[in-house]
Order: C-alpha cells, then sequence, then structure tokens
C-alpha cells in the first residue's frame, strides 16, 4: 500500500506541474495558465471519468464544483463529503484544464494531451478500481473502445450491458449531468427509471 500511495503521490505532483498543453500543445495552445483538476487515489474503489473541468471549476479547482456535480451526486446518492472523500472516489476527468470556449460559448473538446501522456499510468497506477463511471463521449471513446455504439444514447442505453460483463474494473456509461443535457434527459426516461437505480446501488455497494 506504501509503495501504491508513494506512486500516486508522485503522479498527483507531476500532473500539477504539468504544462504541456501551454508549452507543447498538440495543436493550438490552451489560451490561459493550466490549472490541472484530478484527484487521484490508492485506496478509492469508484473512479468518475469525465470530460473536462468547466470555467467555474477552472477557478475553485474542485471538480465537479457546479450545477453539473450536483446533479451527478443526485445520480450517484452521495453527499458532498462523500463525493469528496478522496479514499473513496477517485476524478479522472480526459482533460484535467479547463479547454476554454469555443464561438457559441460552449466548452472545447478536452485537450489530448492529457490522455496521450498521463492516462494509461494513471489507470496502471490504481488497479483497486472497481467501478468506473464514464461520463460523455469523450471518456467513452478511451474507456469502452470499439465496445461503444455509433453514438452516446445508445451506448449509455447499452449501461447495463457493459456492468454485467466479467470485467474488472466495471464500466457504467453515463451522460454528462450538465444542465445542457436536459432535453435529453426529458427525451429518454429509460435512464432515471432503468440506469439511476443500478447506478446507485453500485455507487453504495462500493462506498460500503
Amino acid at each position: 500500500m506504501r509503495d501504491a500511495e508513494s506512486t500516486i503521490h508522485t503522479l498527483n505532483e507531476q500532473i500539477a506541474a504539468c504544462r504541456l498543453c501551454r508549452d507543447s500543445p498538440t495543436g493550438r495552445a490552451l489560451p490561459h495558465e493550466p490549472r490541472p483538476v484530478v484527484r487521484l487515489s490508492a485506496t478509492a474503489r469508484i473512479c468518475i471519468a469525465g470530460q473536462a473541468p468547466g470555467n467555474l471549476v477552472h477557478q475553485t479547482g474542485t471538480p465537479f464544483n457546479d450545477p453539473s456535480g450536483d446533479r451527478l451526486r443526485d445520480w450517484m446518492g452521495v453527499d458532498r463529503e462523500v463525493f469528496y472523500d478522496q479514499s473513496r472516489i477517485a476524478i479522472v476527468p480526459m482533460g484535467f484544464c479547463f479547454p476554454g470556449n469555443d464561438a457559441k460559448g460552449g466548452d472545447l473538446p478536452p485537450r489530448k494531451e492529457c490522455q496521450t501522456q498521463w492516462h494509461d499510468q494513471i489507470f496502471r497506477a490504481m488497479p483497486q478500481v472497481s467501478l468506473v463511471l464514464v461520463i460523455g463521449q469523450y471518456a467513452q471513446r478511451y474507456h469502452l473502445g470499439d465496445r461503444r455504439e455509433a453514438n452516446l444514447t445508445e451506448t449509455v442505453r447499452k449501461a447495463l450491458t457493459y456492468w454485467q460483463e466479467d470485467t474488472v474494473p466495471n464500466y457504467l456509461p453515463l451522460p454528462h449531468p450538465s444542465w445542457r443535457n436536459t432535453g435529453w434527459l426529458k427525451r429518454n426516461p429509460w435512464f432515471e427509471a432503468e440506469i439511476l437505480p443500478v447506478l446507485r446501488a453500485e455507487v453504495a455497494k462500493f462506498l460500503s
């Protein structure tokens, strides 16, 4: 356990100091000072694999410290104290820094540098993770690969199929909890009726 904690500590320090997207970018450089937001853990059995921090998270340095986080915590059936207990829940987005806004004011896609440089190392260093909540298409592309469906809706619709597979960790694909997806949630009531009860039960199991 001490070796695992040492590895996680080293990775946390290296990621906090990472400036690849500003100094050696893939494509256009990050338009502001990087502020990586990630929570690694040597003991957490649940990992939230999201997309990238939004502007509010960039300002505070706290992941999901926004209305999206409120909705995600409601989906999971946990409060803020449990959600931010790093010994129980790891948080590893596809991009660690706020990527900036597009011309319409929406968030740009996660930076590619994070996956290339860090993700394989991170998940090798956290073999104890038993459940990965795979939020959004970018995370699903990395974690599910060719097993995902043609679009996010169909991938999430098959969430229980991924969860039932005999793999470690188990993967549970989810839509992004952003307010922008409120219309999606209304059009797809099966998500709340069929997926959320399983999500809450699995989260409770791995937190107990």
